[in-house]
């Protein structure tokens, strides 16, 4: 086998690679260093056919001159491919890179609003949980001292004060605290929308 058909099938072999993005292809090692040892071993042969060739140098310098124009001329079809994929991989980059930088930055401003939101909405929370909670123990207060109000002194078991002052403190202490309620969900639904 001559070194020009080693040559040949490794072209082919590279060129049936598997394609990967920007112009890149997987060889197999192993198989590529086949070829290499393969032309290794086809040059002592060839070292033998160029002595008989020599006898014939001009048709052998014009084939040969043949050959090395279809050589520079894949060469500079293959430089010309390479210089068009590194221009494709440099923008390709560059673009990734804008993109990334620009997800980075609208990520840690929406991060940012999120937390200054869920931080206003609890403070709101905070603030209407606390006035319902001043509004129970204004309750609890209130009837403790109208509890303490009806007791007479001596062992007598305290006497409960009218089921209808309970029952009233009880639902303003419930409406309080569900009014707040209400309020926080209708502006967790606005800022939502």
């Amino acid at each position: 086998m001559s070194v020009y058909r080693v040559i040949d099938k490794l072209e082919g072999y590279v060129r049936s690679g598997t394609w990967l993005p920007f112009g890149m292809r997987i060889l197999s090692e192993e198989r590529l260093s086949e070829f290499i040892e393969k032309i290794r071993a086809t040059l002592p042969e060839e070292v033998g056919r160029a002595k008989v060739i020599a006898s014939n140098k001009d048709r052998v310098i014009r084939d040969a001159q043949a050959k090395a124009q279809q050589i520079v001329s894949e060469a500079a079809t293959a430089q010309q491919q390479m210089v068009d994929d590194t221009d494709i991989l440099r923008q390709a980059r560059t673009t990734a890179e804008i993109v990334l930088r620009e997800a980075e930055e609208k990520a840690y401003k929406i991060r940012q609003g999120a937390d200054a939101y869920a931080a206003q909405v609890l403070a709101d929370l905070e603030g209407r949980l606390a006035g319902a909670l001043g509004s129970v123990k204004k309750g609890q207060e209130a009837l403790t001292a109208r509890v303490a109000g009806t007791r007479t002194p001596g062992p007598q078991a305290p006497v409960a004060p009218p089921q209808g002052q309970l029952t009233d403190a009880a639902a303003r202490s419930k409406r309080a605290a569900f009014d707040a309620q209400t309020e926080a969900q209708r502006e967790s639904v606005e800022v939502a929308s």
